[in-house]
């Protein structure tokens, strides 16, 4: 059974692109619509100041304007989000590698962001949970990660930063393990969405 799945952007699906792609190079894909935005979950009750209040509602602003769901929420790549595991991490992953020219390509699955301990950023400390935003920097700080679009948060102020480390920290944690990464040129045994923004030679 196939179990990958294909998003190519919009601008590739009209007009002349579209009819342009060979037919059979998509067999074994079909499209989907992901969910693009989310409703953050809401922090838990607890005992806050009036000023750390603020700043948790701004993280939660935050993390709903940059759309973090979209990505970390199991289900809202293939638009079908499971809203008990919202920032909980996606068994659904992304291409890094374009499946048209490699069968079988890189898939990395989005992580669980949320305070977990077993299975998500529960025992990250605010500058790593900063850093991987802003930086793409993973928790041991060895290599970027690729696949988190922080090259457009890099610019957020430290007061932004922290507020999104604090919303993190304020929801409730799930736990919910994602798939390991898979390899250029092994099989992915979950499904997989890739985006696709192609430039012509001409």
């Amino acid at each position: 059974m196939k179990y990958s799945r294909f998003l190519i952007a919009a601008s590739m699906l009209m007009g002349g692109c579209a009819a342009e792609m060979p037919n059979d190079l998509l067999l074994d894909y079909e499209r989907v619509d992901a969910m693009t935005i989310l409703d953050a979950p809401s922090s838990l009750p607890g005992t806050y100041s009036p000023q750390r209040l603020a700043v948790v509602a701004r993280g939660e602003y935050l993390v709903e304007l940059l759309a973090c769901g979209a990505c970390h929420t199991d289900g809202a790549l293939i638009g079908d989000p499971n809203f008990e595991r919202s920032l909980a991490g996606s068994r659904t992953g992304i291409a890094y590698a374009n499946p048209l020219g490699d069968k079988n390509p890189g898939v990395i699955y989005p992580a669980n962001i949320t305070p977990d301990e077993k299975t998500g950023i529960g025992n990250w400390t605010d500058v790593q949970i900063a850093n991987a935003v802003r930086s793409g920097i993973g928790r041991h700080g060895s290599r970027r990660m690729a696949w988190m679009p922080w090259r457009g948060y890099a610019k957020l102020s430290d007061d932004d930063a922290n507020a999104i480390v604090s919303y993190l920290r304020s929801i409730e944690p799930v736990e919910h393990r994602v798939p390991d990464e898979v390899e250029p040129g092994k099989p992915s045994s979950h499904p997989f969405v890739y985006f696709g923004v192609y430039r012509s030679k001409r």
